[in-house]
């Protein structure tokens, strides 16, 4: 059940019982897109999902806010002192800031296909921008969200054919939100101080789908080189959103590392 009233006027769910794990999204998905690693994670563990500002049921920000202090205002309201945070794409840019402002709260971190500021993207990825930049200032809001179920669900290295059944579907409407509200997050993220990640000092896995675009999976190498110990795992069957594309081979590397 989502609660709306949580922490800083973020929506969120609450499962399971144990250490508590939590779950930060992606850019182009809402905490829905934890579902089918949930079941399993909670046998061992109180997992914490939630919507960043201005996706699901999170409503979009009003006023100058950051992720990396919606977290710790969420945390502090559940009472968690220490968690097992882990992060998709930009979730995973999150969790990685999370790590750095405040690495007391954070016992084990955990990185899938997470951005690099500052990269030098690739003409792909150029152009993938261009064409949902250009789509929305057409007010075509149809094409934008498949122009992002080509590039992050899809990938550049599959047909939909070889997609699993009913994942694009369940995509649509989180991407419909996050693009509605994209500009008003924009506006209002103060982003986050950053840091080096060579600060990292707990335990972190970094995981990248080999179907990803070649960026993702350069960055998930320089995370992994960056981060002192840091284990790096690929998943052959996954593009950008892994928890969707290959479950259980992620639960199949997550528990293991989480249990350490």
């Amino acid at each position: 059940m989502i609660l709306s009233d949580a922490p800083a006027g973020l929506a969120r769910t609450v499962t399971g019982d144990g250490p508590p794990v939590v779950l930060v999204h992606a850019g182009v998905a809402d905490h829905r897109m934890w579902d089918p690693v949930v079941p399993a994670l909670a046998e061992r563990y109180t997992v914490v999902r939630y919507d960043l500002r201005g996706f699901g049921a999170s409503a979009p920000p009003a006023g100058p806010f950051t992720e990396t202090g919606d977290l710790l205002g969420l945390l502090d309201g559940l009472g968690h002192r220490e968690v097992r945070l882990v992060g998709a794409s930009w979730g995973a840019r999150v969790a990685a800031d999370f790590a750095l402002a405040h690495p007391a709260r954070v016992r084990s971190l955990t990185l899938l296909a997470p951005p690099w500021r500052g990269y030098d993207w690739s003409r792909e990825m150029v152009e993938y921008d261009e064409a949902e930049t250009a789509a929305l200032a057409a007010g075509d809001l149809d094409a934008a969200v498949g122009i992002n179920l080509d590039m992050w669900l899809r990938g550049p290295l599959r047909s939909w054919d070889d997609v699993p059944a009913g994942l694009a579907d369940g995509l649509r409407a989180p991407l419909r939100i996050s693009l509605v509200n994209q500009d008003a997050v924009g506006e209002h993220s103060q982003g986050a101080p950053g840091g080096d990640l060579s600060a990292i000092a707990v335990p972190t896995l970094v995981g990248v789908g080999s179907l990803d675009v070649p960026d993702f999976r350069d960055i998930a190498r320089r995370y992994a080189a960056e981060i002192p110990g840091a284990e790096l795992a690929e998943f052959p069957s996954a593009a950008h959103l892994i928890a969707l594309d290959s479950p259980a081979e992620l639960l199949a590397v997550l528990l293991p590392f989480l249990a350490r």
